[in-house]
C-alpha cells in the first residue's frame, strides 16, 4: 500500500467518524462544549487544507456553528480532502509546507506530518466529545478505526 492510500483510508475513517459524532450528537440532544468542539475539528481541519493549498484561512479556529453548520462542513470536508489526496502523488508527501501557526510564527511541516496531525488532532478532540458526553449522562458514537473496518464503513 502507499502512503497517499493509507492517508485516503485514514480521511474516510475522519469523514465517517465526524459524521457518527455529529449524528448521534443530534440524537441525543447537541450541547453547547460538543458544539464547540466538533465546530474547532472541522474548522481545524479547513484550516490545515487551506495551508496546503497555500490559500488564505477562511474561518477562526473556534468558531461557532450551529449543529447544520457542521454537518453541511462534514460532508465538504471529506469531498474536499479526498480531491486533495487524489491531486498529490506518492513524492508529494515529502513536500516541505511553509505556513503560520495560530499565534503568527513561521513554520514549515511536510506534508506527511501535516495529515497524520489532522487525522490525530480530529480524534483527539472527538475523545474529549465523548467523554463530555459520558459525563452528562449521553452515550457517545462508537467510533473506533477497526469498527468502522469491521462494518464495512471504510475499504
Amino acid at each position: 500500500m502507499h502512503f497517499t492510500d493509507h492517508f485516503r483510508r485514514q480521511f474516510a475513517y475522519d469523514a465517517w467518524a465526524n459524521r457518527e459524532v455529529m449524528n448521534t450528537m443530534q440524537a441525543q440532544g447537541n450541547d453547547e462544549r460538543s458544539l464547540q468542539l466538533m465546530s474547532h475539528i472541522l474548522a481545524a481541519e479547513r484550516l490545515w487544507l487551506e495551508r496546503l493549498r497555500q490559500q488564505p484561512q477562511s474561518a477562526p479556529v473556534w468558531p461557532k456553528w450551529e449543529p447544520m453548520e457542521c454537518a453541511t462542513e462534514i460532508v465538504g470536508m471529506g469531498r474536499l480532502w479526498s480531491e486533495y489526496l487524489d491531486s498529490i502523488p506518492e513524492e508529494g508527501l515529502a513536500q516541505k509546507i511553509s505556513y503560520k501557526n495560530s499565534r503568527g510564527e513561521p513554520w514549515q511541516s511536510t506534508v506527511n506530518d501535516i495529515l497524520t496531525h489532522v487525522v490525530m488532532h480530529s480524534a483527539y478532540h472527538r475523545g474529549q466529545i465523548a467523554s463530555h458526553m459520558r459525563e452528562t449522562g449521553k452515550t457517545p458514537a462508537y467510533t473506533d478505526f477497526i469498527h468502522a473496518v469491521r462494518q464495512g464503513c471504510i475499504g
